[in-house]
């Protein structure tokens, strides 16, 4: 029986366990030039000294204004490489291979002056109104991703994670609430996911595994649920995604800080049924900080992977803190054997 302590493999991509450190923005750039600092240095590579598997770098775009805030990172230029690759190298030093979140945030670029999207409705009635993409610039825009991806590669990570969710500018070209346009991006939703995906592919070495994030329902009337996340899945799956990693929301989005709804464990059953649908490899994310839970859904084979987010943000050694509770060898810093 496999657990949370078990090795997991994916490609060329070896992991000591089954723990994810999630891309969770820090809003930390100082000179909005979309480049990491030292913030960035410390807190993803504590997280490697403090035992986790994997680390998945923050959401980062491939535009300034596809920035959430201009204080967030990027990968539109080849001056954002060297700071990434400094993390990459440190944290493969304590033993975690590292993942980076590629993404836009369309219509949720909060600084954009203008923000772009499929179509020109807001995201809600404080936001600004977006600007629907030409045909041409929605091409573009597969190519933005592809550069990012390519220096990414460069950089040194070990695999690559497309954001498709959380309304964002991929969730928003696949979901019918944002995307009304009439052109070959209107008439197929999934188009702009799958060309961004074979795209990345093609800047990827054969061996690295490509992950998507999808939000696998949307929690608003009219919004899409597991079916059809399942099939737009399916798609992207044949577009040459080896492993989802499933949350929800999004569009009309509950928070999972405690609204109804976000109980415990809350979106494990949709990875789940993306897991058994598709016999694809899934990570699991969404308040799973207790680790005899996280145990649990690694036993019972509901997922592949477990992202524990704002637990890892109140404990950077939470995965050394979980192999103690659950009696599991790990390895711990010899400076820190005294406290282990």
């Amino acid at each position: 029986m496999q657990d949370l302590f078990s090795p997991f493999k994916i490609k060329n991509l070896e992991l000591k366990n089954r723990v994810v450190m999630p891309p969770m923005c820090q809003y930390s750039v100082e000179k909005k030039d979309g480049v990491a600092n030292d913030w960035h240095y410390l807190h993803y590579v504590n997280r490697a000294i403090g035992g986790a598997g994997f680390i998945m770098i923050e959401m980062t775009d491939v535009e300034p204004d596809g920035r959430i805030s201009d204080y967030d990172l990027g990968l539109w230029s080849d001056d954002q490489i060297p700071a990434l690759a400094k993390i990459v190298e440190a944290c493969h030093r304590y033993g975690a291979k590292v993942g980076i979140q590629i993404a836009h945030a369309g219509r949720k670029a909060e600084d954009a002056i203008v923000p772009v999207a499929p179509s020109a409705i807001p995201f809600d009635e404080k936001s600004k109104t977006p600007r629907a993409l030409t045909t041409d610039e929605v091409k573009d825009m597969v190519e933005k991703f592809r550069k990012a991806v390519r220096r990414a590669v460069e950089a040194g990570f070990d695999s690559i994670e497309i954001h498709g969710a959380h309304g964002y500018l991929i969730h928003q070209f696949h979901s019918p609430l944002t995307n009304k346009r009439e052109d070959e991006y209107g008439q197929d939703l999934t188009k702009f996911g799958r060309e961004i995906i074979q795209a990345a592919k093609e800047e990827m070495p054969a061996d690295m595994p490509l992950m998507m994030r999808i939000s696998a329902k949307e929690y608003v009337e009219g919004g899409y649920g597991i079916n059809e996340s399942i099939e737009f899945a399916r798609v992207y799956q044949e577009a040459g995604v080896d492993m989802f990693d499933v949350s929800s929301g999004g569009e009309g989005q509950i928070a999972a800080w405690g609204r109804p709804g976000t109980h415990v464990a809350y979106q494990v059953p949709l990875a789940r049924q993306i897991k058994e649908a598709l016999q694809i490899p899934v990570m699991a994310v969404g308040r799973l900080d207790d680790p005899h839970l996280a145990n649990a859904i690694i036993g019972n084979e509901e997922a592949d992977l477990i992202a524990v987010g704002r637990g890892m943000l109140r404990n950077p050694y939470w995965t050394l803190e979980a192999a103690k509770q659950l009696r599991k060898e790990t390895t711990v810093p010899t400076q820190y054997l005294a406290g282990f």
